[in-house]
């Protein structure tokens, strides 16, 4: 390498040292990312020093923006076709296992069993009431209307069994 090839070179060294923040904020606004832009602006360096013949440059200000230019624009490319690719995937990666695991499973089974015994000792009445307006899905009106007592009163018995399954379970899991 000449003498000459080296004051081109520290020459370019320069010039994009001199254009550093203004080569860096043109990557950015392309990229959308400061980081990224970070190690266009290296990889514009490493590519100025590979240069064969510095001296045939003659506009190297103009050289070192197209070559930014350029830099930025194949990695936003290589960032859409990497999106593209992976952007009907993206949902099954972000979705978690909608299957219980063994120990939630068995927990869950204790639960019921547990609210299941809470139901067979609530008064038959309320246990009817209970199971109509909750589990039969029936509406206070019907449930009311079915064994002929108020409203008031299927709220009444709503709650006493509600209360009570809520006591069973909290005395199980105290123990």
């Amino acid at each position: 390498m000449s003498p000459l090839d080296l004051s081109h070179r520290a020459a370019f060294s320069q010039l994009l040292v001199t254009e550093r923040t203004s080569l860096m904020r043109m990557a950015r606004r392309i990229l959308g990312d400061a980081t990224l832009a970070e190690d266009i602006t290296q990889t514009l360096w490493l590519n100025i020093q590979r240069i064969a013949d510095p001296e045939a440059i003659k506009d190297k200000r103009a050289y070192l923006y197209r070559l930014m230019l350029n830099l930025t624009s194949d990695q936003r490319r290589k960032r859409m076709r990497g999106a593209a690719l992976f952007d009907g995937q993206a949902e099954y990666v972000r979705m978690a296992d909608a299957t219980p695991t063994t120990e939630t499973l068995i927990i869950d089974r204790q639960r019921l069993s547990l609210l299941s015994a809470a139901i067979d000792e609530l008064p038959p009445r309320c246990r009817e009431v209970f199971l109509l307006r909750r589990i039969e899905g029936l509406t206070p009106a019907e449930v009311a209307e079915r064994l002929g007592i108020t409203t008031n009163a299927v709220a009444k018995h709503v709650r006493h069994a509600i209360s009570h399954c809520q006591t069973r379970l909290a005395e199980q899991e105290a123990l």
